[in-house]
């Protein structure tokens, strides 16, 4: 019986970690994706800026769907990444594509996601204390 609950215990705490690693990444990529979003919208008037964005949430899926066992331990090659968006796409003469209301309704999005994220994680840890203590 005892090493039955030490078992779940420890498996409790790496599914805890895993988890929170997890969060980790996600946390990151939301993070980048605030600075980018700030980028865009520091040159909103910058000839030829070709709007940026961050690419994780997709990546995260894929890597979910193709990975059968779904073990977040393989999940560590899932990183969040830098694109061009709609390089092609030009609102105005000068070549710049940065739609300045599209940029702040993304920065606000991406603000609750972060603070969501943060809650998480808040009560990950919560739930650690309270299982130590």
């Amino acid at each position: 019986m005892y090493l039955k609950i030490n078992k779940g215990v420890s498996d409790m705490s790496i599914n805890m970690f895993n988890q929170t690693s997890l969060l980790n990444k996600s946390l990151d990529a939301a993070w980048m994706r605030n600075t980018v979003l700030a980028d865009n919208i520091a040159n909103v008037d910058t000839p030829g800026y070709k709007r940026k964005d961050v690419v994780f949430e997709d990546h995260l899926k894929r890597e979910l769907l193709s990975n059968k066992s779904k073990n977040i331990n393989q999940l560590s090659s899932v990183n969040p990444s830098i694109i061009v968006d709609k390089a092609h796409l030009e609102y105005r003469k000068d070549g710049n594509n940065v739609d300045i209301d599209t940029e702040m309704v993304e920065l606000s999005k991406n603000q609750l996601r972060y603070n969501t994220l943060i809650a998480q994680v808040n009560h990950d840890f919560n739930r650690m204390k309270t299982a130590i203590t």
